[in-house]
């Protein structure tokens, strides 16, 4: 069983057609986006490897891990390595985070001079306390004009060399403090190619339900350019039903490929009108992972490919017979003879089980509260850049 017999495996019942989806509907800068899926930075999980194994079930456009511009503009190592593409990657898509305009300026010329990239994706929807205590992240579209100082610079330096920029970000804060209408006029305004959108705020992390119709207020909002839809797509129908509930251009995919990058072979039959793939059964998950072991140690070298591996086994494996033992050695597999073994000593003929659908990935409760500069919300309209703003380290 190899990865191309998954994408190519009878049909099961088809799900509804898309709502109205045709070839080249969404265009970002000079690139075609079909089908109109993008695969969203995961830090540790959207690498070289993995990108490379959502591309061949069909990823439309796949987004490299998110970096900082300090670190990029500094070469710190780590960064340096997490936006290197392979020879096959067609747009090179680097999201960038920074707080201060002139830094993320220097990034995006370093971006332009080195040829780095095809697109920029700036981040402004990271809810994690280590960004947003600094003002970055979903923090800083509350503060308007830092905000469209930071995208109008990047939209600047790069349109010279043709480089077209987008934007992801959230609801807002908290229920108290929305900011994506504005921020989304602003960046539209600037000259963005697209915006995305998660349909929660920063205090719900990633709990509860996305709430779509937010995405369908932006759509009205944001006219002249594609918005995407995120938050909740873990399913072909999902994104379907997304599309025709807010009339988005696209869906970008998160936390629901962990695991299952088949879902891009399931996406793109879905909006080709196509009857869907047959879920696979645990003897073509078994492959499927394999592939991304071997995958992961080209790129990373043998013993960290592996223990990268580790991680991805329980999104793989979830609802399928799987027992303890097997499950914990496979926690500790460092090899690809070893994980040949405990794959053999599966019942590789079950087919793909209901357990295994729905949710995976980060999920857990609400923050209490987002972690903010000090009095980060006194004044929506002051142009402050905090002290020690831009994290040192690569990565997010």
């Amino acid at each position: 069983m190899t990865v191309s017999s998954l994408t190519a495996a009878p049909a099961t019942a088809p799900v509804s057609a898309a709502p109205a989806p045709t070839a080249g509907q969404l265009t970002i800068g000079p690139y075609n986006v079909w089908p109109p899926v993008v695969l969203a930075p995961m830090a540790g999980i959207t690498n070289g490897s993995f990108r490379r194994l959502c591309r061949e079930f069909g990823a439309g456009l796949y987004v490299c891990e998110m970096v900082t511009t300090r670190a990029l503009i500094q070469r710190d190592e780590k960064t340096m390595d997490m936006v290197r593409f392979g020879p096959e990657e067609q747009p090179r898509s680097l999201q960038l985070y920074g707080v201060d305009p002139v830094v993320v300026r220097q990034a995006v010329q370093m971006v332009v001079e080195e040829n780095l990239a095809d697109h920029i994706d700036l981040n402004f929807g990271c809810p994690v306390p280590k960004v947003t205590r600094r003002g970055g992240g979903s923090a800083l579209p509350y503060k308007r004009r830092l905000f469209a100082s930071i995208v109008e610079g990047a939209v600047e330096v790069a349109g010279r060399a043709g480089i077209p920029v987008t934007v992801k970000m959230r609801v807002g804060i908290d229920p108290d403090h929305i900011t994506f209408l504005d921020a989304g006029r602003i960046a539209e305004d600037a000259g963005v190619a697209a915006v995305a959108l998660h349909g929660r705020t920063a205090v719900q992390h990633y709990s509860g339900t996305a709430d779509w119709s937010r995405i369908a207020e932006l759509k009205q909002a944001v006219t002249s350019i594609p918005v995407l839809g995120n938050g909740d797509i873990f399913s072909a129908q999902d994104a379907l039903d997304m599309m025709a509930q807010t009339g988005c251009d696209g869906v970008v995919v998160g936390r629901g490929c962990q695991g299952r990058p088949w879902l891009f072979a399931d996406l793109a039959a879905a909006f080709d009108g196509r009857p869907l793939p047959t879920p696979p059964d645990l003897g073509t998950v078994a492959t499927v992972l394999r592939r991304h072991a071997v995958l992961l140690c080209e790129e990373m070298g043998h013993d960290r490919g592996m223990r990268d591996l580790r991680k991805h086994f329980a999104w793989y494996l979830k609802g399928f017979a799987v027992g303890g033992p097997i499950r914990a050695n496979l926690g500790l597999v460092s090899t690809l003879d070893e994980l040949d073994d405990l794959l053999a000593q599966l019942d590789l003929d079950q087919p793909f089980p209901e357990a295994a659908d729905g949710p995976r990935g980060r999920q857990g409760s609400p923050q209490k509260r987002v972690h903010l500069p000090e009095g980060w919300l006194d004044d929506p309209e002051e142009f402050l850049v905090p002290v020690d703003a831009e994290l040192d380290a690569g990565g997010g």
